[in-house]
């Protein structure tokens, strides 16, 4: 499956940071984790830091695929707003869920490091328009009664503090930004110095189901038995999974050239608009402007592809109306991913009854990434034959 087109901005700046071995013997271990992104890189430093004999394993170089292409906003927000999630899920579930999303942020700070681009910053989720208001301040309302940090902004407040006109927002206090591809390098490092195996541009093309575990057969032959396995392949993990868990749609982003001055921009505040079609926005460590949005429904990737130039020039135009402050910047690069999301905007983490011995860490959604650090802790939980309540919260058979 093609993840994005050929320019995302994390793999041009960062370049091939660290190249590992291909697989050339058969092996065994505890815990096999199939894919080398960010959801792959979390459970193998999880795993390993507990001490459990851990393989990874990805088809690509390490990072190449949907974790090149993230735009990095860390946020505990899903796409599920919290008041109409908790009439979905009930109100334990969603609340939960939500206040999971800000632990994840402290935990990703945590195992960040200094080099990794991260920073904390606030968040502004904005209303584009007054039909949105209502709904939006039913949904501050929802996360203020589950103790989350937020506080209301109408329009006089976001046109003197960030010199935006919307009609209202909610200001969140806990959010960051990343850059992932180095913050995945720098976690599959850590795993790798606590003992475990790491390959990349080995595919795995097929697995057997044993009494002990599962064995993995690569497509140059070797194999790989291990006690389970763990799927943190995103996307590409439809063969084993109902057609329907997961819609793949096409988002695209661009990034600035470094700009002289970043006064404009109030704490350098992440900017998220409410609603279909939305845009988004953030700086980076560079203090280069990266913003993204217009998703389509488009799959296929050469068409996706053709659309980045124009996707592009609304992306500019958006941000410019957006924030008229904004100092003049030029486009460094643009690109395209795929996209998915969940019919509750809720990740799937945990076993599928399909694939005994399996363990699936599917972080699909607009904040991928904390869904991940959940999965990894979560996920490592179960194969300690540890109880974890929040597994009840991502499950397959949640209803």
């Amino acid at each position: 499956m093609n993840l994005r087109s050929d320019l995302p901005f994390w793999l041009i700046r960062n370049g091939l940071t660290a190249v590992y071995p291909g697989l050339e013997r058969d092996s065994s271990c505890d815990a096999l984790v199939v894919g080398g992104g960010i959801s792959g890189a979390l459970l193998a430093n999880e795993l390993s830091s507990r001490g459990i004999d851990t393989i990874l394993v990805d088809r690509r170089h390490a990072a190449f695929g949907s974790t090149s292409a993230s735009t990095g906003l860390l946020q505990y927000e899903i796409d599920t707003p919290l008041e109409k999630l908790k009439r979905v899920v009930g109100t334990p579930h969603a609340e939960r869920a939500y206040l999971l999303g800000v632990e994840a942020i402290d935990r990703l700070e945590k195992v960040a490091g200094k080099d990794s681009g991260f920073a904390r910053r606030p968040s502004l989720m904005l209303a584009r328009n007054q039909a949105q208001t209502a709904g939006l301040l039913r949904e501050f309302k929802a996360r203020a009664e589950a103790g989350l940090r937020v506080e209301w902004l109408d329009s006089s407040d976001l046109k003197s503090e960030y010199g935006i006109s919307r009609p209202g927002a909610i200001r969140s206090a806990d959010a960051a930004e990343v850059d992932p591809y180095r913050l995945t390098h720098r976690l599959l490092l850590r795993a790798k110095a606590k003992g475990a195996r790491i390959y990349d541009r080995a595919e795995l093309k097929r697995y057997s189901q044993e009494k002990r575990g599962v064995r993995a057969y690569s497509a140059t032959g070797f194999q790989i038995r291990a006690r389970r396995v763990f799927f943190a392949t995103g996307y590409e993990t439809q063969e084993f999974l109902p057609k329907d868990i997961v819609q793949i749609s096409s988002t695209y982003a661009f990034v600035s050239e470094p700009v002289h001055d970043m006064s404009w921009w109030k704490n350098r505040t992440l900017l998220w608009e409410s609603g279909a079609g939305y845009l988004y926005a953030r700086t980076t460590d560079e203090m280069r402007i990266l913003v993204g949005g217009v998703d389509d429904d488009m799959q296929d990737a050469e068409l996706r592809d053709a659309r980045v130039e124009a996707k592009t020039r609304t992306l500019v135009r958006d941000f410019r109306k957006l924030v008229p402050g904004a100092v003049d910047f030029e486009v460094a690069f643009s690109w395209a991913g795929a996209f998915g999301h969940t019919k509750d905007g809720l990740a799937y983490i945990g076993v599928y009854d399909k694939f005994p011995g399996g363990y699936f860490a599917l972080g699909y959604g607009g904040n991928g990434i904390t869904f991940s650090q959940m999965a990894c802790r979560i996920l490592a939980d179960l194969f300690e034959g540890k109880k974890n309540a929040d597994a009840a919260v991502f499950a397959f058979d949640r209803s």
